[in-house]
């Protein structure tokens, strides 16, 4: 049987599917946040993570590169983000042979597809967080 009972009971609170396939969403589905974004702030609302997928848009970058890239992050967050990217599948590490042996990082096709999103977000920052250290101007808080 799969998922528990209490896994379908909250399934069901927030829609019901009829044999035909299509969701039928309750009241309380619409005013919850969508299980998609919750993952993906779940992985990239993670402090530094936002960052290194930006770096790592214009190619393969080595370790020291990266870390040089992102002022204040220390090696071991910098190694720690790095694998999580890596077991989600959106960074592939990769040995560059020596002498010296050096270790770069790239985006896979998966991470790589962040850039639009990334760069909307880019455009959006500059517009509404500006120039006036990172507060929404006057103008656009109607």
């Amino acid at each position: 049987m799969a998922g528990s009972g209490q896994d379908r009971k909250r399934a069901g609170a927030h829609s019901a599917e009829p044999a035909g396939g299509t969701a039928v969403h309750t009241p309380q589905a619409c005013s919850t946040v969508d299980i998609g974004m919750t993952r993906v702030f779940g992985l990239l609302g993670k402090r530094w993570t936002g960052l290194i997928v930006a770096a790592l848009m214009q190619g393969p970058v080595h370790f020291s590169d990266l870390r040089r890239a992102i002022p204040g992050i220390s090696e071991r967050m910098l190694s720690d983000r790095l694998s999580e990217l890596g077991t989600v599948g959106l960074v592939v590490r990769q040995v560059d042979e020596g002498p010296p042996l050096r270790v770069s990082y790239r985006l896979t096709e998966a991470g790589s597809a962040l850039k639009p999103s990334l760069d909307e977000l880019g455009g959006w920052a500059a517009k509404y967080l500006g120039a006036e250290g990172g507060t929404c101007p006057e103008e656009f808080r109607k």
